[in-house]
């Protein structure tokens, strides 16, 4: 007995008895639930306004392109023996690199010397780009062209490269440039997808870290690349069974409409409702126009040949480039194509041989992408459309010993970006004289991004989205646009 007085002890001198604390607790308790109702309805109000998540969305500005083909050479590209001339370099073939830290590349103990580009280059276009004999198709577009020398990144491995180049992050889970613009920006074409990868048709698998290189992170699935398959039928199922009719069909999705939309009323919080409901749709809406899309047999002969199909060595890459500018004048926002798939001598990973490793992709990708680049002007759709070169890092000036090839290198890589309000023929940032680390007016990965999305009329900081209690963004923290790129 003598513990009961303590159950009944005065309350804090703040309150003035007992009956003021419960009143107190109790409508702070009410102000809570208060809160989550209000934000019910918000939620809902937000799904009832924009039912279609892929529905075409204003822009933040005037954009200059309106959807994107990114090329990516996937392997990482030797910069030194592509777009990036090093005259030093070849004077100093055979020495030392004094300092150099062997833990810069991926494999520390095959350090090597310094070593020349094996290919050799000349001067093109109006503008006098120095360019190796890797490319003399794309060498035909330089003045299309505006190259950034100076990009660099913060890894040395292939996976974490490979993400931080497409989601701005070098560790899984985040959402990719394709899955941000078609977030901010929906699609035109509601019968295509809005965002479609292409990768690897000659059986050499697909980009370290697979579908992740593509994948929506927490946005809403809906925003995921869809990826078409390397053999056979791109998209499965297209063709209707059948055994079903159409009025069948018809009436299956809308049961399943319905039924989803009963859910999403008791749950209006539940983005992957939304995105279930638009996926059957678009499913529905793709057999009817994704067969017109991949028919190539009604491009013309002389198209064909403008992009290599004739051309053995480069066959399935141009069927892919081809694709990419049937996509894109039909509305689709971005469109990503691999070069090259997952091991070493399977992608632009020049660890041995380099001369072989990049002569023989760029067999595959020269006559193609220039064909692509040539269609899109002749169409008018250069001026709408932001075509990307670039792989996940350069390659280092220094030979790989006893290979013939060279090891990453995260410090410096080049890309190039045409159409879509870029300036032609013009080269921004530089790398010492050697090859060796971006040296002037260096850009990140998060500036390339930035400068992404401002051509596409998106501010990197006000495409935000929220997920666990923070708003996140392509670019992170950070991220400038590169206006001396800009037309």
């Amino acid at each position: 007995m003598r513990d009961i007085p303590r159950l009944f002890a005065p309350p804090p001198p703040a309150y003035r008895s007992r009956r003021e604390f419960l009143a107190r607790a109790g409508g702070g308790f009410g102000l809570l639930a208060l809160a989550d109702l209000l934000g019910a309805e918000a939620r809902g109000a937000d799904t009832a306004v924009a039912p279609n998540p892929l529905a075409p969305k204003p822009a933040h500005f005037g954009a200059r392109a309106k959807s994107v083909i990114w090329l990516f050479m996937n392997g990482g590209p030797s910069h030194v023996d592509t777009w990036d001339y090093k005259p030093e370099l070849e004077k100093r073939d055979g020495q030392e690199l004094k300092g150099f830290d062997p833990a810069t590349g991926f494999f520390a103990g095959q350090v090597g010397p310094l070593m020349k580009s094996p290919f050799k280059w000349a001067k093109h276009g109006q503008c006098g780009k120095w360019v190796s004999d890797l490319f003399p198709h794309m060498a035909k577009h330089v003045d299309k062209m505006a190259f950034v020398h100076s990009l660099w990144g913060d890894s040395n491995n292939h996976s974490p490269a490979l993400f931080k180049i497409n989601t701005g992050m070098s560790r899984m889970g985040f959402p990719c440039v394709g899955s941000w613009v078609t977030y901010g920006l929906g699609t035109e074409s509601q019968s295509l997808p809005a965002f479609c990868v292409m990768y690897d048709t000659l059986g050499r698998g697909v980009p370290k870290g697979h579908s992740l290189n593509w994948g929506a992170g927490f946005l809403p699935t809906v925003f995921q690349g869809t990826a078409f398959k390397p053999q056979g039928e791109p998209i499965d199922n297209l063709a209707r069974p059948t055994d079903l009719p159409a009025d069948r069909q018809r009436a299956q999705l809308d049961l399943l409409t319905r039924l989803n939309k009963k859910g999403l009323d008791r749950h209006p919080a539940e983005a992957e409702l939304t995105a279930r409901v638009e996926t059957f749709e678009l499913a529905y809406r793709m057999q009817m126009a994704a067969p017109d899309a991949l028919d190539l047999a009604k491009e013309t002969e002389e198209t064909k040949k403008l992009y290599g199909l004739d051309n053995p060595k480069a066959t399935h890459f141009a069927k892919q480039c081809l694709t990419a500018r049937r996509l894109v004048e039909r509305g689709v926002r971005f469109v990503q194509i691999y070069s090259g798939g997952m091991d070493n001598d399977l992608s632009w990973d020049g660890h041995s041989n380099i001369v072989k490793n990049h002569g023989g992709f760029a067999l595959e990708t020269d006559q193609p992408i220039a064909g692509l680049l040539a269609d899109l002007d002749r169409r008018g759709l250069l001026k709408d459309t932001l075509v990307i070169w670039g792989g996940e890092f350069g390659r280092l000036p220094i030979a790989q010993k006893g290979s013939g090839g060279r090891d990453h290198n995260p410090h410096a890589n080049t890309f190039w970006l045409a159409g879509g309000g870029v300036k032609g023929g013009v080269s921004y940032g530089a790398t010492d004289e050697i090859g060796f680390k971006a040296a002037e007016n260096r850009v990140s990965v998060n500036d390339l991004h930035a400068t992404i999305l401002h051509l596409l009329g998106l501010d990197h900081k006000k495409l935000t989205y929220r997920y666990n209690g923070r708003d996140f963004r392509l670019t992170d923290v950070s991220g400038t646009v590169v206006k001396d790129v800009l037309a």
